[in-house]
């Protein structure tokens, strides 16, 4: 009988004992950064990150507010919000973002001192509360700026204006010729708008859409005849989508006749 009881003792002894760094444990450890960190293969190192975002985020006076984020690998970044049915002006702002240490949230750092974080995902920003945690809830999906797509067709070559809104373009003698180039890298339009060059970002959406930046800077000179570059620059702002035919590109608002018409400028153009 004792014999049973000291055989008993030590089976419940090594039952109850702690378990070995060996054996698996079920403990989960939450992390309070935003983003779960490897630091091998994170979003900064892992991911296809530069370039521009866009979407429309709640705006608790307007009806949205249409965001357009561009990030680039120097470190920079651009930024337009427009708040719809509150005003037809889009804000500007640019600056530094910095990654976390996780390298998984960048925080943009605006003009004003105010900052913003974003977690980057797969083609996709999140807009972080000011706790840097994911926004959750009914309207969460709302909280997501898409990545654009690229368009080799249309990006990284010359276009060369042969009709602005249903008129047909030709040089002057005074005036440059007047041209479009859209910057993949950089997510910048550039050109000419038959006098003065302009500048300014532009997002590419799925189904041949596209949006140029509502307040595109632009040099200051003074030609005969200004009447081509306030049309080109009017319709570049109105420009919802674009179609490409061959070497011709044509940028269209809505279903509407084409705003501009362009050709594939030739290698000694």
């Amino acid at each position: 009988m004792r014999l049973f009881f000291f055989i008993m003792v030590f089976m419940l002894g090594a039952c109850s004992s702690p378990p070995s760094d060996s054996q698996e444990s079920n403990t989960v450890v939450e992390s309070s950064d935003p983003v779960a960190v490897d630091a091998a293969h994170n979003s900064r190192n892992a991911l296809d990150w530069p370039g521009s975002y866009t979407g429309t985020l709640p705006c608790a006076d307007c009806e949205g507010i249409r965001t357009t984020i561009t990030l680039r690998d120097d470190g920079t970044f651009d930024r337009e919000r427009l708040y719809l049915g509150k005003s037809n002006t889009p804000l500007s702002d640019s600056g530094q973002f910095t990654w976390n240490e996780a390298g998984g949230v960048v925080t943009l750092a605006a003009a004003d001192g105010t900052p913003q974080m974003y977690q980057v995902g797969e083609s996709q920003l999140f807009h972080l509360d000011r706790g840097g945690n994911r926004i959750t809830g009914d309207l969460a999906a709302r909280y997501v700026l898409r990545q654009s797509v690229r368009d080799p067709r249309i990006e990284d070559r010359r276009w060369l204006l042969v009709e602005v809104m249903g008129q047909p373009y030709t040089p002057s003698d005074q005036g440059r010729e007047a041209f479009l180039l859209l910057d993949s890298e950089q997510g910048r339009a550039s050109g000419n708008g038959s006098c003065n060059n302009f500048f300014g970002g532009y997002v590419i959406h799925a189904g041949q859409r596209i949006h140029f930046a509502g307040n595109m800077g632009a040099t200051m000179m003074a030609c005969p005849d200004m009447s081509t570059e306030q049309s080109f620059m009017e319709a570049l702002r109105k420009v919802d989508n674009y179609t490409v035919s061959g070497d011709e590109l044509s940028l269209n608002k809505a279903r509407m006749a084409p705003l501009l018409r362009f050709r594939l400028a030739t290698e000694t153009e």
